[in-house]
């Protein structure tokens, strides 16, 4: 099996469009998030990532500049390709591309993925939130903890 891992801005097309049927799988037909809310208007804005598997796109990320700090967004790895390790090397990959950085690294997890995040040095700060009618907690990278 040949696993890559790719960057990219909106302007590559191919893996943009690669990147939102992705998103659309788990998001919005799996999780039932509006297409709305998925599709922000941000990705113009961010850095996007994509894993293949043998070719075939089979994850995806991106992250943004915000007035806050740097925020880690849209992860999501195709059902059938889950259990592999994926969300950990865009993970990776993200912090390696973004660090060292002075600015707040923070990202909105969703309930089920806190410890996931915890243990790639991510912190829980403040109260359970409603997201696209799912609970999640916003996490900072623990080196901005003071």
């Amino acid at each position: 099996m040949k696993i890559e891992l790719k960057s990219f801005k909106v302007d590559n097309e191919l893996f943009y469009s690669q990147a939102m049927d992705i998103r659309t799988v788990v998001f919005v037909d799996e999780q039932k998030v509006d297409e709305f809310l998925e599709f922000d208007g941000y990705d113009k804005y961010s850095t996007h990532y994509l894993i293949f598997e043998d070719g075939i796109p089979s994850a995806t990320a991106r992250w943004r500049s915000t007035k806050e700090g740097i925020k880690l967004e849209r992860f999501a790895v195709l059902q059938g390709c889950r259990g592999r390790g994926y969300g950990q090397l865009l993970l990776q990959q993200v912090l390696k591309d973004i660090l060292p950085t002075p600015k707040l690294v923070y990202l909105h997890a969703q309930s089920t993925a806190v410890s996931f995040y915890c243990r790639f040095g991510f912190d829980i700060i403040g109260k359970m939130f409603l997201e696209a009618d799912i609970q999640h907690f916003m996490m900072i990278y623990k080196r901005n903890i003071a």
